[in-house]
């Protein structure tokens, strides 16, 4: 097969069609534009600043800057200062941080510790997520973090 052996597929390539060149041409008269209405005219309307008494699109710009990631989690944070209420070597799970009330919005999220504040007693606790602080001050006091993976 050489260049000059190359040909389109049968049907692949259409012969350009001449809009508003007369009738005998097929599209004559209104050039396939239909009659009358935006569609017809020249240009076929401004997309960016004709929207119908809508705010147009290049006003709306502004409002719309940054954006939401739908993958976010949420946790539910707790400091280490708020553990004082458990008794010393007891074990710390997400459900019982939530029956001692120490989770806002409830126990559907999951937990992160953060290190703000001292502990002094040893507890073994269980959270979704923990700070480096956090680690370093429940290992000082004699307790362990471990970390669990979320539902």
């Amino acid at each position: 097969m050489k260049l000059h052996d190359l040909v389109p597929n049968p049907g692949s390539k259409h012969p350009k069609k001449r809009v508003g060149r007369g009738i005998s041409a097929g599209q004559g008269k209104t050039a396939g534009r239909g009659t009358k209405g935006e569609g017809a005219r020249r240009g076929k309307g401004g997309a960016l600043y004709r929207q119908g008494g809508q705010l147009p699109f290049y006003r709306s710009l502004p409002f719309k800057r940054g954006f939401t990631n739908i993958h976010r989690i949420e946790f539910a944070e707790v400091n280490v200062d708020r553990l004082d209420v458990f008794t010393a070597n007891s074990e710390v799970t997400p459900e019982a941080l939530e029956a001692a009330g120490l989770l806002k919005g409830g126990g559907d999220r999951p937990v992160a510790l953060l290190g703000r504040g001292e502990i002094s007693l040893p507890l073994n606790i269980k959270v979704h997520r923990a700070s480096a602080a956090a680690i370093a001050k429940v290992e000082a006091a004699g307790g362990k973090v471990e970390i669990i993976e979320a539902e």
